[in-house]
């Protein structure tokens, strides 16, 4: 495979692998770290790239399982799961801040769920991965992607309902 067909196949989706690296791994400079080091194993390894159905499905879960071997490291003891990739630069000052404490929030009501309720909620409605997708990335069925999304669901929704009334319910 040449250069410029590399580029024209995994550069589409350069930025869905730098969310899903930003959002489990703490540090921009991370994430991009991650990011390179996923593109460069995709580029050496880019004769074999082709017998892969889905590119983009393989290189998202090589990120997610570079990504989780960071945080598995020694090294990377400080790092956190996180995700900060919400900003709306039209709104007032104080929407700004709302928003901004809404996105707190529902990180550190993420930062609760069990590991594959994270992943699947943020391939699905952060990265709007369809059910096959997430399938070949998790190697999940998509009768439990279904079943492990709505609970996730079901618990941000709580906790913020629980937030949102400051426990009166």
């Amino acid at each position: 495979m040449q250069q410029n067909e590399f580029i024209n196949l995994v550069m589409p989706f350069r930025d869905k692998l730098y969310r899903m690296a930003k959002r489990l791994l703490v540090s921009r400079e991370e994430a991009e770290d991650a990011v390179q080091e996923v593109l460069l194993k995709l580029w050496s390894n880019n004769e074999s790239i082709s017998k892969y159905r889905s590119i983009e499905a393989f290189a998202m879960t090589m990120t997610k399982n570079f990504c989780l071997d960071r945080l598995k490291s020694k090294q990377a003891g400080n790092l956190k799961l996180v995700h900060s990739n919400y900003r709306d630069e039209s709104t007032s000052v104080q929407k700004k801040i709302e928003a901004q404490d809404s996105v707190n929030w529902v990180e550190k009501i993420m930062d609760e769920l069990p590991e594959q309720q994270k992943m699947v909620l943020q391939l699905r409605d952060i990265e709007d991965y369809d059910y096959e997708e997430i399938g070949e990335m998790l190697d999940m069925k998509p009768t439990a992607i279904r079943v492990t999304l709505s609970r996730a669901r079901k618990t941000v929704r709580e906790k913020l309902l629980e937030k949102h009334t400051y426990g009166i319910a």
